[in-house]
């Protein structure tokens, strides 16, 4: 019975694994892809100096905005260091916005809490650059599937309230809270400590390997958390819960990749590689059906993805060339049954955990 449910389940048109919910809705602040302009001003130097703590506490402060009717908003946002790496690493920690909800009801930011935000590292455009490529490689994402994090680039001043950092803009971004994202797509979030082979959706998780392999991202696992977190690491699992299977993963944190191409990143040790620059793919093994499936999605959205890099004025011009050339190598290796084989299905992993969850036979 579990094989001719999948068979009919595989048979399904791919494409509607990305299809709006019908019921789902992005909030307001997510709806429009045009840059939001801010100001941020907070004691920011005392949420930096604890950026090394466990423990952090929230600094009151106010966000001020221009919303689409031109007109100047006001809000408070309470502010404190987040993540791991880049909190600990980078001269400028990322942040979390924590918005009043009571406040926030019909303005652009209703419905909005806890808020991510990614900026740059450091001074200089360099580091404006990555933000942009990993910004887009979230909105490249979201073509590919509604299974992802909503993303809004902002060009946000900094105004220390304490006066003991220099006032600055850069160009950074919000990223959708996770209990925004499931409720949209009418899910769970799930806490698991690991994941099974046999509990994944493995038609989600198909198009979540292709789309890391086209930005050359290892930084991540579908199975086992990172530390003492929930499963996964750099994946948030959704799906229904008390569901015996059906767990999506939907990936976030993508500055390791080769896309991004950091000074800081490294290719994850258990990778044969040692630049982000190149491929290679660390995935779990699918049906030749499923993979198939996944390779006909990406490459209908392809005029779609190179659209987007096309039109991203704050994606400066030798990035633009860069990233068009890397991700188009992308796509000669999927539209090559040869170099899909070598470079994809001959590299997963798990093959035999797939043989026995479909049932697949082998010599």
């Amino acid at each position: 019975m579990r094989l001719k449910i999948l068979v009919i389940f595989l048979m399904m048109p791919f494409c509607a694994l990305a299809q709006d919910n019908p019921s789902g809705e992005k909030h307001p602040l997510f709806r429009n892809d045009s840059v939001l302009k801010a100001v941020l001003t907070a004691p920011i130097s005392q949420a930096y100096a604890q950026r090394h703590q466990d423990v952090r506490i929230y600094y009151p402060g106010q966000w001020t905005y221009i919303d689409e009717d031109g007109e100047t908003k006001r809000l408070q946002a309470s502010i404190r260091t987040r993540g791991h790496f880049r909190r600990e690493v980078c001269q400028f920690p990322p942040l979390q916005l924590n918005f009043k909800k009571s406040e926030v009801k019909g303005t652009l930011f209703a419905g909005q809490n806890k808020v991510k935000l990614v900026a740059p590292c450091k001074d200089g455009d360099r580091y404006q650059q990555y933000v942009v490529l990993e910004y887009l490689a979230y909105r490249m994402l979201q073509i590919l599937t509604d299974h992802s994090f909503s993303t809004r680039l902002v060009r946000l001043s900094y105004v220390d309230r304490d006066e003991h950092l220099d006032s600055r803009t850069d160009i950074a971004f919000l990223i959708e809270d996770d209990s925004d994202m499931v409720k949209r797509l009418d899910l769970d979030r799930l806490h698991l400590k690991t994941v099974r082979y046999a509990q994944l959706d493995h038609p989600h998780l198909a198009i979540a390997q292709i789309f890391q392999f086209m930005i050359a991202n290892n930084d991540y696992s579908v199975i086992k958390p990172s530390g003492d977190d929930d499963c996964c690491h750099n994946v948030q699992a959704v799906g229904v819960e008390e569901a015996e299977d059906g767990v999506i993963p939907v990936p976030y944190d993508f500055d390791f990749s080769g896309f991004v191409n950091a000074t800081y990143a490294a290719p994850p040790s258990m990778v044969p590689v040692r630049d982000v620059r190149v491929r290679y793919f660390y995935g779990l093994c699918q049906p030749r059906s499923v993979l198939d499936a996944a390779i006909a999605h990406v490459q209908s959205k392809r005029e779609e993805i190179f659209a987007l890099l096309d039109n991203t004025p704050e994606l400066d011009e030798k990035n633009r060339e860069k990233s068009i050339e890397y991700i188009e190598e992308f796509y000669e290796i999927i539209g090559s049954p040869k170099l899909t084989n070598r470079l994809i299905i001959q590299r997963c992993r798990g093959e035999d955990l797939m043989n026995r969850h479909f049932d697949i036979a082998t010599d």
